[in-house]
């Protein structure tokens, strides 16, 4: 029976659809299923109220400015943003002020250290450099080692000497800072405690790790990289826009996106895949199927453990996920009092670590580190560290845990924040599994650990998109050049799987 598509992606997230538009350019009969009633996966604008309109999990996103490109996209979502200003809330009423423009973050720096200040361009150019060079990392597809093909050995060639050709010094620096902990990493920089912390929050930010964690030098790197720089870079309109446009671009291109359409199980006959079953019950066929969901979803939750070998099996279940975030968004009359840009409760570096101390024990943070965003009377409060595995009570009522020591610890730093205060909606780490379908609650699809990145990620031995069903691709932030909003994996997998349809 002859195939109704060429390619299925399951989920609309912004990896599905930067992969669902990459394969359609190519000339692919295209499909995308979402269980939500709205594409977009974690890149969405919803509104929880009337003029409550908030970008649920991500307060920016930009995608690679390749990615952007090679789809022709174009319009407000996609053009450089001015950059904020990244704001630390400190004890005692004083602020970090770090500017996009380095010479001016330095005058704010200088405050607090006259040693920091004349360091800190010098950081910024180096933290530029390695981010290209993760960049160049995350274009490059990573082999299925041992087993090194020519074809997959000449673009690590070309990787490395990238890497070689940041210079003597930085090369050592980035290789190094990798595995280093983001407290270690800023104390080769910084004297200053503040300064510090400040630029170990965004080492944290997202991952189930403490600034005294080794490999936060890596995601610092990683969310520089994704971000631009320490500060979020806002999308007008809400992020939202970001996936409005990629499924308008489909749809231009001849693709379909199918919404309310929950894809229960990717159908299997003599390890290929034939295409998915839905919830309701609907066979659909497709030469290849692309899974944007976590790999631990796809494999044991939509593939299922009887098609796949064991030791692959316990592999995908041993896959870390470990989501601790949560998000707190109000309403506010906007007389909130906070500052524009990015803002951060991360006063000291005990105080991060003290933070995730919280999470090792199954425990909400008394005294979170927040990262807060505005867009006119909204605030939004990235909450650090809500570990979705509580080891006393549940989450039905431990939201309101979490909504109250985040407006707590703001209103101790911008006293009458609380009065400004309409509405609130509180997002867990529950709510981003049963909602979102982020499994643990897992913002990255699995944490970016050591042990889970360039050739570890997803699993060891399948870091290039491919699985051990034929024709089944993963294309979500699991998969290497995965976690935040890039597109990266997506345009990889698509890269993939095109290459095996010809």
């Amino acid at each position: 029976m002859a195939a109704n598509y060429d390619c299925i992606i399951v989920g609309a997230g912004h990896n599905g659809l930067v992969a669902a538009n990459y394969l359609a350019k190519a000339g692919r009969k295209v499909l995308v299923l979402e269980r939500r009633p709205i594409p977009g996966g974690q890149l969405v604008t919803e509104s929880f109220g009337e003029d409550f309109d908030v970008d649920s999990l991500h307060a920016s996103g930009q995608l690679r400015p390749d990615i952007v490109r090679d789809l022709g996209l174009r319009g407000a979502p996609f053009e450089p943003a001015s950059g904020a200003p990244y704001v630390s809330l400190l004890d005692g009423g004083k602020r970090l002020r770090l500017d996009a423009d380095p010479a001016r973050a330095a005058a704010a720096i200088r405050e607090f250290s006259a040693r920091d200040a004349g360091r800190w361009p010098e950081f910024v150019a180096f933290m530029q450099r390695a981010a290209e060079f993760l960049d160049a990392a995350y274009r490059t597809p990573m082999p299925r080692l041992p087993h090194v093909s020519l074809g997959e050995g000449l673009p690590l060639a070309a990787l490395l000497l990238k890497l070689r050709r940041l210079g003597g010094r930085d090369m050592f620096r980035t290789v190094r800072a990798m595995s280093m902990s983001a407290e270690e990493l800023t104390s080769d920089w910084f004297e200053s405690d503040a300064v510090r912390a400040a630029v170990s929050a965004l080492a944290i930010h997202g991952v189930t790790l403490g600034p005294m964690s080794a490999g936060t030098g890596y995601t610092l790197m990683h969310n520089w990289l994704n971000r631009g720089g320490l500060a979020h870079r806002v999308v007008n309109g809400g992020v939202g826009q970001l996936s409005t446009a990629l499924v308008n671009a489909l749809k231009a291109r001849g693709g379909e996106v199918r919404t309310d359409a929950e894809v229960r199980r990717i159908l299997v006959e003599h390890q290929r895949a034939q295409g998915v079953l839905l919830a309701g019950g609907e066979q659909i066929t497709a030469a290849v199927v692309l899974s944007a969901a976590d790999p631990r979803r796809t494999f044991i939750g939509l593939v299922g453990a009887a098609e796949l070998p064991p030791e692959f099996v316990w592999q995908a279940r041993s896959v870390k996920l470990r989501g601790s975030a949560a998000k707190v968004h109000v309403l506010t009359n906007g007389q909130h009092g906070l500052p524009e840009g990015t803002v951060a409760v991360a006063p000291s570096i005990r105080y991060l670590e003290r933070a995730y101390d919280a999470a090792k024990y199954g425990q909400v943070s008394k005294e979170p580190y927040l990262e807060v965003t505005t867009r006119g009377n909204i605030v939004s409060i990235h909450f650090q560290f809500a570990p979705y595995a509580l080891r006393a009570g549940d989450w039905d009522s431990a939201a309101q845990t979490v909504t109250q020591r985040a407006i707590d610890a703001l209103e101790q730093r911008c006293p009458g924040f609380k009065a400004s205060i309409q509405n609130t909606k509180t997002l867990t780490p529950r709510d981003f599994e049963s909602v979102y379908g982020l499994s643990e609650g897992d913002l990255n699809h699995g944490q970016l650990i050591l042990d889970q990145i360039f050739f570890m990620r997803p699993l060891p031995g399948w870091s290039n998109h491919r699985t051990p069903i034929d024709g089944l691709y993963l294309c979500g932030g699991g998969v290497h050049g995965g976690g935040g909003i890039s597109g990266a994996s997506g345009r990889n997998a698509a890269k993939s799987a095109l290459r095996d349809l010809r």
